[in-house]
């Protein structure tokens, strides 16, 4: 079992980035860290000003370097943010969930494990969860991407709730799919509440009551292995 902030080794999941349009990277030492600045820039000032306020002038100025100079490495907003999305997707994909011994863990601790990676790569990323929001609103391609990734998480979720399924552990009269989408949007919300929308929930607070409320959803024994 795993919740929408970790996906397993090899999963497809969808990229967050559009890279079709970004070019090589620099061949060069110093014309890789200078990209590398450019990117760290623009996200400060997407989260500092919102993607639509933001300007290539401000990115420059951020990174200390003239505005041909960006125009060396991207062609312009949209494609500077697509590598900031490259950088930052990983993160958000792979947030660093402990690995736990199968013998000693019992989904409810799998549970558990994932949702706190989950909530604390989300405060990570807080600011640019709210741009992703914000892009989507005026890009439909944008919003695209978005719902086939949601998809591709609360499939991955099904499958590991239908598992338990069929092991006994958790409830058969649920639909897997709409459970996984379910309980995986509680998640979801529940950090945006936290963190993107800036209210003052402890961390442990957080990760207690959304794996109680999975346990519960599911009526897995928490003793169960």
């Amino acid at each position: 079992m795993t919740t929408r902030g970790h996906a397993p080794d090899g999963e497809d999941i969808p990229s967050l980035a559009d890279t079709s349009a970004l070019r090589e990277p620099p061949a060069t030492a110093r014309g890789a860290r200078t990209r590398a600045a450019l990117v760290a820039a623009a996200r400060v000032v997407f989260e500092r000003d919102g993607y639509l306020d933001s300007r290539l002038t401000d990115i420059t100025a951020e990174a200390a370097c003239s505005t041909g100079t960006f125009y060396t490495y991207f062609a312009g907003k949209e494609e500077i943010f697509q590598a900031v999305l490259e950088v930052a997707q990983d993160d958000m994909l792979h947030p660093g969930m402990p690995r736990l011994d199968p013998e000693d863990s019992s989904p409810v601790d799998v549970i558990e494990a994932s949702n706190r990676a989950y909530f604390e790569a989300y405060k990570r990323n807080a600011k640019l969860m709210l741009i992703l929001d914000q892009v989507a609103a005026g890009d439909p391609g944008f919003r695209e991407v978005r719902r086939r990734r949601s998809r591709a998480f609360a499939d991955r979720n099904a499958r590991a709730i239908k598992d338990l399924q069929d092991r006994g552990l958790a409830d058969r009269t649920l639909d897997p799919l709409m459970a996984a989408r379910a309980l995986s949007g509680m998640v979801s919300r529940m950090a945006y509440y936290a963190y993107a929308l800036g209210e003052d929930h402890p961390l442990d607070e957080l990760v207690e009551t959304s794996t109680t409320l999975w346990a519960n959803a599911l009526k897995l024994d928490r003793n169960a292995r």
